[in-house]
């Protein structure tokens, strides 16, 4: 079953592994260059990059994302559905090998190629972009560059360990519906749909609620609120440029969440006034944050869940062959 197996995969693992030793020879090849610049430059490395090193920090990132997705949909979901829809999975049920043990072979040998496989390219992704990491914590970026702390849901999901969590989910997710529709193309369909919700409702709702977050109340200065005031994606400033923020409130001078502005503010002539103005009505921001270094107790968290939800989606995959597929 194990050569059967890998007979099955070689094809599609052959091309991915390529791929992403390719993209880990080229991170390889340039990351040197990131750390010595950082030796010299310290947090104003952000400033110094040139467009192949920002391009190839975005394509990076961009691989750990989508390939748990593409593994989910192009090595999950056709592992079973394409026997079954081509009738030959009787040929091994015929010949002494058990259903379970037929499914367990697949799912462990694709399993392990596919985590291998992610783990290359999360390392070397991982590594390459630690300079870079390093200056944005330290307040090298100014926020209009798009490069963000790795506890930012930006990049969080494309560093540690939390992609192999992904991958399995996805590979498992995948082979679940395979299993279940018995048809290819719309197990594909289903796997990119359910991973797609899932990888960005995590993020969302759930995983700042993993870890308890710290909280300050910050008072109006001009250093904390002008680009506050001036753009309202940025965040304010409480001196922490390595931390995730997750929720922010105006607080007037009794506490309690402000429902309006003072008339002071509303009639100032500069962002200057207007946030002296506030500053003299007692306004406050509290802000809420995930700080760096709840970094490694969210990845091991999230990964723990996905590896549960892998886990349960495996005996779901074990118990509808043995009990549903003729």
């Amino acid at each position: 079953m194990i050569w059967l197996t890998w007979r099955q995969l070689r094809t599609q693992a052959t091309a991915v592994i390529a791929a992403l030793v390719g993209l880990a020879a080229l991170l390889a090849a340039t990351g040197p260059h990131l750390t010595g610049l950082h030796t010299t430059a310290g947090r104003g490395l952000v400033q110094q990059l040139t467009p192949t090193d920002t391009t190839l920090y975005f394509v990076g990132g961009m691989a750990v994302l989508l390939v748990p997705a593409l593994i989910g949909m192009f090595w999950g979901a056709p592992l079973v559905a394409r026997e079954l829809e081509t009738g030959t999975h009787r040929l091994a049920w015929n010949q002494g090998v058990t259903r379970t043990r037929w499914l367990l072979t697949k799912l462990a040998l694709t399993g392990l190629t596919a985590t291998a496989a992610t783990g290359l390219i999360t390392l070397a992704v991982t590594w390459w972009s630690s300079p870079i990491d390093q200056a944005v914590a330290a307040g090298g970026s100014d926020n209009t560059d798009n490069f963000v702390p790795r506890i930012d849901p930006a990049i969080f999901s494309a560093r540690g360990i939390v992609p192999l969590g992904y991958t399995l989910f996805a590979f498992v997710l995948g082979v679940a519906f395979g299993i279940v529709i018995r048809r290819t193309l719309p197990a594909m369909a289903a796997t990119l749909a359910t991973y797609t919700t899932v990888i960005l409702a995590l993020p969302m709702w759930l995983r700042e609620h993993l870890v308890p977050a710290t909280t300050v109340t910050v008072p109006f200065t001009r250093d904390r609120m002008a680009n506050y005031l001036l753009d309202s994606v940025s965040h304010v400033d409480i001196g922490k440029p390595d931390v995730w923020v997750t929720a922010e409130q105006t607080l007037d001078d009794t506490g309690q969440p402000a429902h309006g502005m003072p008339s002071a503010y509303t009639d100032c002539e500069s962002i200057k006034s207007c946030v002296d103005a506030l500053a003299r009505a007692g306004y406050h921001q509290r802000v809420t944050y995930q700080p760096a270094g709840n970094f490694w107790t969210l990845q091991w968290t999230e990964c723990g869940i996905l590896l549960v939800l892998a886990l349960s989606l495996g005996a779901l995959c074990v118990w509808w062959t043995r009990k549903r597929l003729n």
